[in-house]
């Protein structure tokens, strides 16, 4: 399949329709019905759902028991059935129907001129407004398996899932209505027999703040049973005689909002979305309480009924219906990304306030280098002091320059631990570290110029010797500053480097969220001004480990550009993400990456983006960034993340720390992910 369709990465188009409806009018219901499927082929959808009771109108009330009108809605149904001879989607449409004297309100399965199945409400509202027991039998109260409709053998029942033949992952159920509103839906044993796609023919007339409540029904729903939800309610065209109707359609998958409709529209509607039902999957696969539930639900799961039908993905599918947000670990939503920021530092300062109380140490000595990360750390520590009632001080806190360190950076972290006002003081490693080149007979110390991986590695071992030594001395924690993003990539020099501290509360946030943790701290005025113009500052300096010395015509500019070596961040902190939190395939994650990143994308950007910083990235640049992200994640910096200090867990997204979120053995090789990404993504 190509690249690009969305079926090619286990997402499935689903529609939901709110069709005008005409009461105890089959004949107009069948031709909206038939024309919204119409359009639902035309994009490519997978699965369509309509309202509850959508051929005949659902408040009609005695008239359900008119033989005209049941007649009418058989002949509605047979026209519907004609009609999807033709069409590959799957519909499911609602029908009051008898069978043995009974009458049932009903979802009907339709695909191909097919009927697949008729699932029969089970819970009838018979309260407030609600009369159905007096037309309707419950699912519960008949032992029919199978019926005669349209001269079709089909199974019948509440119990039946749908299973295409072809994609394991569409698999779907059907309720109706008050089923959702039940202390245990009779969707709840399908999600735990396999549906990924959970449905809802509603009719559900409106009041004041029902609204929200279905939303909220829909939400926790589908977050409990790691599903996607599809909500159609009646809309207009019913009767107003005692009842309003808003014409709600909602989409959810795992408690998330995928797309909603507007409400009280004066004519039909549709609502699509594109559910990643592989992901969903995925998530059942880690979260082993939802295994435990099929085994303690054994006897309902196994009723279960199977329904096999033949569907195969429509092509020219390519265009993605859901937001893929371009910084997954950051909320486009400034008021989420307030929230988050202001939760983020809480649970970082009260994890260093529980270590310094649990050890008895009061003092911190940590390195500060005037980047992102020991900016982010020293903040930490300040609120922590404060939170402790204990003087800012109490943080000792050091510079370290060193053979490439700039005037900027050194600057930058001067002026950062005076504004902080905690102790602070510069050390120059520049004649240990000269003394260890002799010692280990490195040609540096005679003057030449070589700027190896050794090189390198004695400055930040010098940094971090020093900093342990310092804390033996003065009975003080040593705080890490090392990030998920570098751990993730390997960027940290392991053992006497970087890679170790005392404890570390940056180690499960990822550079992206550090950069808006700190803008953060500047819009919302935590510091007086001063403090504020230098975190700016730190925010606008060019990432860089300043290792290696610039070059005297280099206009100020660092000899080293991290980003150049390992990748952008907010690029490679995207595949961090949907690798680490959902282990898709790199093909997956590379769809998604451009769908978000790439150069055919939306133009809306987070506010804090600042023109020349909003990048797009070819289908080839985001090939081998990821190429460089497998490499370095999977087979050379295992062995580092396998020793990390100890570290809050910060976000859903995970951490690293092989005592929580990642273990994985140190010696892996990546050779199939990266054949996979070669084999499935084109150049």
């Amino acid at each position: 399949m190509d690249f690009h369709s969305i079926y090619r990465h286990g997402f499935l188009r689903v529609a939901v329709c709110v069709p005008r409806v005409r009461i105890a009018d089959p004949a107009f219901n069948a031709a909206q019905t038939i024309e919204a499927l119409q359009a639902c082929q035309a994009q490519g959808t997978a699965l369509t759902l309509f309202p509850e009771l959508n051929l005949s109108g659902y408040s009609i009330d005695d008239l359900l028991h008119q033989k005209a009108l049941l007649t009418g809605v058989l002949l509605a149904l047979e026209s519907v059935l004609e009609a999807s001879k033709t069409l590959a989607t799957v519909s499911i449409v609602g029908a009051p129907l008898l069978f043995q004297g009974q009458l049932f309100n009903c979802a009907v399965v339709l695909q191909g001129g097919r009927i697949l199945g008729v699932l029969p409400k089970t819970y009838l509202p018979n309260y407030r407004e609600f009369y159905e027991k007096r037309h309707f039998v419950s699912a519960a109260d008949t032992v029919l398996q199978d019926v005669v409709l349209c001269n079709q053998h089909v199974p019948f029942g509440p119990n039946l899932l749908f299973q295409a033949a072809n994609v394991p992952h569409f698999r779907f159920h059907a309720e109706i209505c008050e089923d959702l509103w039940t202390p245990i839906p009779p969707s709840t044993y399908a999600a735990l027999a396999g549906a990924t796609l959970l449905t809802n023919l509603s009719a559900s007339n409106v009041t004041v703040g029902k609204e929200e409540y279905r939303n909220l029904l829909c939400s926790a729903h589908s977050g409990k049973c790691v599903a996607a939800y599809l909500y159609s309610a009646a809309g207009f065209g019913e009767s107003t005689t005692d009842l309003a109707w808003d014409g709600h359609a909602l989409i959810y998958e795992n408690g998330r909002l995928l797309a909603e409709s507007e409400r009280f529209q004066l004519d039909g509607h549709i609502t699509y979305a594109d559910v990643d039902c592989q992901q969903l999957e995925q998530d059942r696969m880690r979260l082993t309480s939802f295994g435990d539930s099929i085994g303690v639900h054994a006897e309902q799961v196994g009723a279960m009924r199977p329904v096999a039908f033949a569907w195969s993905p429509p092509t020219g599918v390519a265009h993605l219906l859901r937001r893929v947000e371009r910084f997954p670990y950051v909320p486009s939503s400034r008021t989420q990304r307030d929230k988050r920021a202001a939760e983020v530092y809480e649970i970082q300062v009260s994890g260093l306030a529980q270590r310094l109380q649990a050890s008895g140490i009061q003092k911190i000595v940590i390195g500060i280098s005037g980047g992102l990360d020991s900016t982010q750390s020293l903040i930490v520590a300040a609120h922590t002091m404060d939170l402790l009632s204990l003087p800012r001080s109490s943080i000792l806190a050091y510079t370290l320059p060193g053979f490439a360190t700039s005037a900027r950076t050194l600057r930058n972290a001067h002026d950062l631990m005076e504004a902080l006002q905690v102790t602070c003081r510069e050390i120059d490693i520049r004649p240990a570290a000269m003394q260890m080149f002799r010692d280990i007979e490195h040609p540096f110390a005679d003057e030449e110029a070589t700027y190896d991986i050794a090189f390198e590695n004695v400055q930040a071992g010098q940094r971090t010797s020093l900093l342990f030594r310092l804390a033996n001395h003065h009975n003080a924690l040593v705080l890490g500053t090392g990030d998920l993003s570098e751990l993730a990539l390997g960027w940290t020099t392991y053992g006497v480097g970087d890679q170790m501290s005392h404890y570390n509360v940056n180690a499960s946030v990822p550079k992206t969220l550090i950069q808006h943790l700190i803008r953060w701290s500047i819009h919302t005025d935590q510091f007086d001004g001063g403090t504020r113009e230098v975190l700016q500052r730190i925010l606008d300096t060019e990432i860089s480990p300043e290792l290696i010395p610039a070059d005297q015509d280099s206009g100020g500019q660092p000899a080293q550009r991290t980003e150049e070596s390992i990748g952008p961040y907010e690029l490679q902190d995207f595949h961090l993400y949907y690798l680490s939190r959902f282990g898709h395939a790199p093909s997956k994650v590379a769809f998604l990456a451009y769908h978000a990143w790439g150069d055919r994308t939306r133009g809306d950007w987070p506010d804090f983006m600042a023109p020349d910083k909003r990048n797009q990235y070819s289908l080839a640049e985001i090939k081998r960034w990821l190429r460089i992200f497998l490499r370095r994640f999977f087979q050379t910096s295992q062995f580092k993340r396998t020793a990390v200090p100890n570290s809050p867990k910060v976000g859903s997204g995970g951490s690293l720390s092989p005592r929580g979120d990642w273990r994985a053995p140190s010696d892996t090789a990546a050779h199939a992910w990266l054949a996979e990404l070669e084999q499935h993504v084109p150049d």
